[in-house]
């Protein structure tokens, strides 16, 4: 390995308000979903190239940009997007927002799969539309949690939607879902006039090879039906930098939607389209690669700890993404596990209840960090449930 992951950096910078920040200086961040590991080599270098030349004028995205995004998804996943079909955005967060706002209606709301990424949650309160659960069902074997489809309830909850956004690689989940569970959910959606706006931010951070395939690559009629958001922010850690990409290949969707974000007036800083353009060329794929080996570890770590220490807790095994989800249902636990943890051990973890009903005994957890942190941090959680 030529990268040193297990490497420390220091965040406390007082200056801004991160990951390292938000809380006290004794607490351990394990919550926001971004990872405590230095950029690729190639896009730190791009950066300081630009900060170099000195100039910081307005950046439009060029058209080699659109072409490299659209042959990365080629040399992925063999599928065919045409560059003008790309539309730069500043975020999947923003890219899922503009969707709701072109596509949905009071009557017509977006349908989500629960528990899932609390932004997604964020879209009924910031656009005048219903959200519509589909609840995943939930399955224990020994002390492993999976979630499968409920198909009755999807197929009956998607004729109230406008839109559905999925999250593939979910978050928190970590599944990866087969084509045969896309093509199910895209033909439900198209014969119900539902858009489909797929949430692939995760798509890269595979976990032992793990295969992806994005919904829209199935056919060109689903592709026809289809949003698809991509971005090199968690892939290569540059979320900060606030560039993503909407790929539609369908002309009116895409033309509807690129004048909602003109309209709304969301342009991408240059600094994001030149790290987007290096992140997605390929120059990094050799980081990527030790950065999925050293990610897999770290899970494999994580399962085998709790399995060892912290018997009841139930937990995933997920198939990508540096996001675990374990259950603390079992300890019974007078606050919350996210206050318990935070007050009582000095580790901050995503609140369960921010992704969904039926979620408040459950924590989100970062493994996307040097293993030292990770372990430190699951020592205090194991021993503040021993000294409760």
């Amino acid at each position: 390995m030529t990268t040193n992951f297990d490497l420390v950096l220091n965040r406390r910078n007082p200056n801004n308000l991160n990951k390292w920040t938000t809380y006290p200086k004794d607490v351990l961040p394990m919550w926001v979903a971004d990872m405590d590991f230095r950029a690729p080599k190639p896009i730190l270098d791009a950066l300081r190239k630009a900060v170099d030349h000195g100039v910081f004028g307005y950046e439009m995205p060029p058209a080699a940009l659109k072409e490299t995004v659209a042959a990365r998804m080629d040399r992925l996943y063999r599928w065919k997007v045409k560059p003008e079909a790309v539309i730069a955005v500043t975020g999947i967060v923003s890219g899922f927002s503009v969707a709701a706002r072109e596509f949905c209606t009071p009557r017509k709301g977006v349908m989500v799969q629960t528990p899932v990424y609390n932004e997604f949650h964020a879209i009924k309160n910031n656009v005048d539309t219903p959200q519509i659960d589909a609840p995943f069902v939930e399955r224990l074997d020994g002390n492993i949690l999976s979630y499968e489809i409920d198909w009755d309830t999807f197929e009956r909850r998607v004729k109230k939607a406008g839109m559905f956004l999925l999250c593939n690689p979910h978050n928190p989940l970590g599944i990866v879902f087969s084509r045969k569970d896309l093509s199910r959910m895209a033909e439900i959606c198209i014969r119900n006039k539902v858009l489909i706006v797929s949430d692939e931010i995760h798509s890269e951070l595979l976990l032992e090879d793990h295969p992806f395939t994005p919904m829209a690559a199935l056919s060109s009629e689903i592709a026809n039906h289809t949003i698809t958001l991509v971005a090199p922010s968690k892939t290569f850690n540059v979320p900060g930098l606030f560039c993503g990409f909407a790929i539609i290949p369908n002309k009116e969707l895409r033309e509807r939607y690129a004048k909602e974000v003109d309209r709304l007036r969301l342009h991408v800083s240059s600094m994001g389209l030149f790290a987007a353009r290096i992140a997605f060329s390929g120059k990094c794929d050799g980081w990527l690669a030790e950065l999925r080996r050293y990610l897999t570890a770290n899970r494999d770590f994580l399962v085998d700890y709790v399995t060892e220490n912290m018997p009841d807790v139930h937990l995933t095994i997920p198939q990508a993404t540096y996001l675990a989800w374990l259950d603390f249902s079992a300890y019974k636990l007078k606050k919350s596990p996210y206050d318990f943890f935070l007050k009582k051990a000095k580790v901050a973890v995503s609140d369960g209840k921010i992704f969904g009903k039926g979620s408040e005994e459950y924590v989100r957890l970062n493994f996307g960090c040097p293993r030292s942190i990770l372990e430190q941090g699951l020592d205090r959680m194991r021993k503040s449930l021993y000294r409760r």
